[in-house]
């Protein structure tokens, strides 16, 4: 088996594209997809035995891949990590800003170390990322950015932490999509509904009732979407076919954000889930879960 992208085959040859977050969820389908379509990847997250993983799944596809460990919380590792990327890969021709995290909290028993920890992480850490392959490369040579962000509408209880920082970078795709068109560079983001990804395992196994029960039922399409539904609207914000599209936030997520409860949801629907990745399981939490 390998990837089955949408895509034309060849669709990045010659081009690298860095991914952060890339050893797991998200960043790994992305990874992988975008190795299938010919793109030199690099990836990067915190831990290297994670991304050690990743790296000999790509090369057993048959793809190219390179991974960094660092975080990019760390100014001074973020910065010496497109450093070396630079001198090792010769040029980014692409980044989604993919790294992140959060965990469940009301916002009064969050401390403000723990908010700041996680704003830095889904903020501060993705717009270090972006002005290094920015300063570093694409000032002077062009290229595209995406940042995911999530569905943050309308606000956004028991995750307002993540929400704040997730915030803060729609509005800096926003302004850096302006300051950076003349240098050839598009600036975009794209917002994941309730994904059925690894991420999902990092909360509690109380969280699987909520997930089910009250987080399902509100998605309009009536399902989580998959990993590989995300990863196609990312490589299309990369493609050439979205030349003409900058300062732009992609909505993934089944309708959740329209849903104001004054119309009754259906129970089936006929929009089957796209399952184009190839290594993709369903997470723990979700077992028993329909995905479409």
């Amino acid at each position: 088996m390998s990837y089955q992208s949408i895509y034309a085959p060849g669709l990045f040859v010659g081009q690298t594209i860095l991914v952060t977050g890339g050893g797991s969820g998200i960043g790994r389908c992305t990874a992988h997809e975008l190795a299938h379509l010919g793109a030199r990847v690099v990836i990067t997250g915190r831990k290297q035995e994670k991304l050690d993983a990743v790296v000999e799944e790509i090369t057993e596809d048959g793809g190219s891949v390179a991974s960094r460990s660092f975080d990019i919380r760390d100014e001074e590792s973020a910065v010496a990590a497109i450093t070396s990327i630079l001198e090792e890969e010769g040029k980014i021709d692409g980044l989604i800003n993919n790294a992140g995290g959060q965990y469940k909290s009301a916002l009064e028993d969050v401390s403000t170390k723990g908010f700041e920890a996680v704003v830095r992480t889904n903020l501060t850490g993705g717009f270090i990322m972006m002005r290094e392959v920015y300063n570093q490369w694409m000032k002077d040579h062009g290229g595209a950015i995406v940042n995911i962000i999530a569905d943050i509408w309308n606000g956004w209880p028991g995750m307002g932490h993540s929400g704040a920082g997730r915030g803060g970078m729609h509005t800096l795709t926003e302004t850096a999509a302006c300051e950076w068109a003349a240098s050839g560079v598009r600036v975009n983001a794209l917002a994941p509904g309730g994904i059925a990804s690894s991420g999902f395992d990092t909360y509690d196994d109380k969280d699987a009732a909520f997930f089910r029960e009250q987080a399902m039922p509100v998605i309009p399409l009536r399902r989580f979407g998959t990993e590989a539904e995300i990863s196609a609207g990312l490589v299309y914000l990369l493609s050439p076919a979205a030349a003409y599209i900058t300062g732009t936030t992609l909505r993934i997520d089944g309708g959740t954000p329209n849903w104001r409860g004054g119309w009754p949801l259906a129970g089936a629907n006929n929009t089957p889930a796209y399952r184009g990745f190839h290594r993709s399981t369903v997470p723990a939490v979700l077992d028993g879960t329909s995905l479409g």
